[in-house]
């Protein structure tokens, strides 16, 4: 009897997801829980595996599809019932989209059909009423029957004028040849989306302040082995000194761990920290629940998990999702200063930068000391400039006396 493959539930906010690639070919054996199709969802990749041993009887929905929760992928067969269906579907096919459990992928003309009274998505609805937008002035959406996305309202709002568009056709440049054209992945398609999307609705600022390290690096310096001894193998970083300082800078500062939502002010009386890591596919920002009840050592730990997660593609939806308060650390790469971008619907963002000695006035004298610019985007809808500077100088304060950390003042 043919077992069905079909696409499991992605998470929270999840409803679709790209076949980003089937790791096997119609006939092939397969055991039971081995990884059959990698799906590439707006936030992670997440592998499907066999639910029983079999053959690979059919595969209804090729690389390039984009299909729904529930939709079916391809069957499963016993030993002997491998069937003479291409393994991979025509050139044609590559960009059919599986509409829902047991409809098979079929070639379409470009852009969906849209059906009379279908109503756009809910995301969709709502910003095309906080534009003043219509289903008119989009037309047909890119969502399955024809329903407009917010990816569409985005696309709309974001097109050219008119104006615009004769001075893009030109001639092809000289150095097309020498030229790659790489399609944008689910996952960099969404952060492009995201990232304009906080631009456009965000009265985002940004101020910075600097940190003298001395304090911090001679404090991991003196008990890095026995913290790592202690905790068994966990090492003393920056990060958890930083999550520290930052949980209880919003303890005293909390528009800075609040979100809009319409008309309200959503405050949290937690902190869910989002840690900026780069991955195999492009930088994401997995989350640290209760990061303020969590010690130095709890913090150190998630993050050097979530850092080998990113490089090994094993994150979880659930772990990227719900976060308050971001951190990002471009010194890793050797970032001097910057500014730190917002990830709605959080209302401000940390960035970290490069450790570098720098030549500071001491009690009147000159001394190099270890010196990090340090960074806070906000929106400035939510967050008042002295809210912001304030929050910051807390942040510094704590830094370069960590004993500030310990009494809680």
């Amino acid at each position: 009897m043919a077992a069905d493959i079909t696409v499991p539930t992605l998470g929270e906010s999840v409803t679709t997801a790209t076949i980003a690639r089937w790791m096997k070919k119609v006939g092939d054996n397969v055991a039971a829980d081995e990884p059959l199709v990698e799906l590439e969802t707006d936030k992670v990749t997440v592998e499907v595996n066999a639910s029983e041993a079999g053959v690979l009887s059919e595969i209804i929905a090729p690389e390039g599809a984009e299909v729904e929760i529930g939709a079916l992928l391809g069957r499963i067969g016993g030993a002997g019932s491998a069937t003479a269906v291409a393994a991979a579907a025509p050139p044609a096919a590559k960009a059919a989209t599986v509409a829902s459990p047991g409809v098979h992928a079929q070639q379409s003309a470009p852009g969906p059909v849209a059906r009379p009274g279908v109503a756009p998505l809910p995301a969709a609805a709502k910003m095309m009423e906080e534009k003043n937008l219509s289903a008119a002035d989009i037309g047909t959406g890119s969502a399955k029957d024809g329903r407009i996305s917010k990816g569409d309202v985005l696309a709309f709002v974001n097109k050219p004028t008119p104006a615009a568009v004769p001075a893009a056709a030109k001639a092809p440049r000289a150095t097309e040849a020498r030229e790659e054209r790489v399609k944008m992945t689910r996952l960099r398609k969404t952060i492009a989306s995201r990232l304009k999307e906080a631009q456009n609705t965000a009265a985002m600022l940004t101020t910075f302040n600097e940190v003298d390290m001395s304090a911090i690096m001679g404090l991991r310096s003196e008990y890095k082995e026995a913290f790592e001894k202690k905790h068994k193998g966990v090492r003393l970083g920056f990060n958890g000194f930083f999550v520290k300082a930052v949980c209880a800078a919003l303890a005293e500062f909390p528009a800075v761990n609040a979100e809009i939502d319409g008309d309200d002010i959503i405050y949290k009386n937690f902190v869910h920290m989002g840690i900026a890591v780069g991955g195999a596919n492009g930088l994401v920002v997995p989350v640290i629940r209760d990061a303020d009840q969590l010690s130095i050592a709890q913090i150190e730990a998630a993050i050097a998990g979530f850092a080998k997660a990113a490089k090994e593609g094993t994150l979880k939806l659930e772990q990227l999702s719900g976060g308050t308060f971001s951190i990002t650390n471009g010194g890793v790469y050797g970032s001097l200063m910057s500014t730190p971008i917002l990830n709605p619907p959080q209302s401000a963002i940390l960035g970290m930068h490069k450790i570098q000695d720098r030549p500071v006035a001491i009690a009147g004298k000159v001394e190099i000391r270890p010196m990090m610019y340090l960074a806070v985007s906000y929106d400035h809808r939510i967050i008042d400039g002295r809210e912001a500077v304030s929050f910051l100088v807390r942040v510094k304060e704590s830094l370069e006396d960590p004993r500030r950390l310990l009494l809680a003042i």
